[in-house]
């Protein structure tokens, strides 16, 4: 399977811990789907709620398609995420929990050409897990490093 990644969300693997993925389908307009295969899509601070049934996206970015003159919309519009009412259900029970949140990670075009959202259930990180993430990454660049000098002897 082969997919084409048009943006990820680099924020949210910083600052919350992912405990499960979904992949979405997104309701776009012709001129959106343009853009985001120019990679003209932001998800910084982007989120989804569920209201009514439905999962909806917000503070999702994606710029003004140029050749698509009065066709365009608004780049940070409200957009429907597709799913099915048995993944709604589930999602809806999880995020009721306190500190449960819906966050993109990252979207791609699948192989049929089709925009695709990988939608995440994370839990806020605290500053000290932060910082405890970055301790073990150093830690083990560190390592790599020591076992690279020691291997070129």
């Amino acid at each position: 399977m082969k997919s084409h990644v048009a943006a990820t969300n680099r924020k949210a693997l910083r600052d919350y811990t992912v405990l499960e993925t979904i992949e979405a389908g997104i309701a776009l307009k012709g001129s959106e789907v343009k853009s985001i295969r120019a990679g003209k899509i932001n998800l910084n601070d982007s989120f989804a709620r569920i209201e009514n049934n439905e999962v909806v996206l917000y503070n999702t970015h994606i710029s003004l398609y140029e050749e698509a003159s009065y066709l365009n919309v608004e780049p940070t519009r409200l957009r429907k995420l597709l799913l099915h009412k048995n993944q709604i259900r589930k999602l809806l029970g999880q995020v009721a929990q306190k500190g449960f949140t819906l966050i993109p990670l990252k979207v791609y075009f699948n192989d049929r050409g089709f925009a695709k959202l990988e939608l995440a259930l994370c839990k806020g990180k605290k500053l000290y897990d932060r910082r405890e993430d970055i301790k073990h990454r150093e830690a083990g660049l560190e390592m790599r490093r020591v076992m690279k000098s020691r291997r070129g002897k």
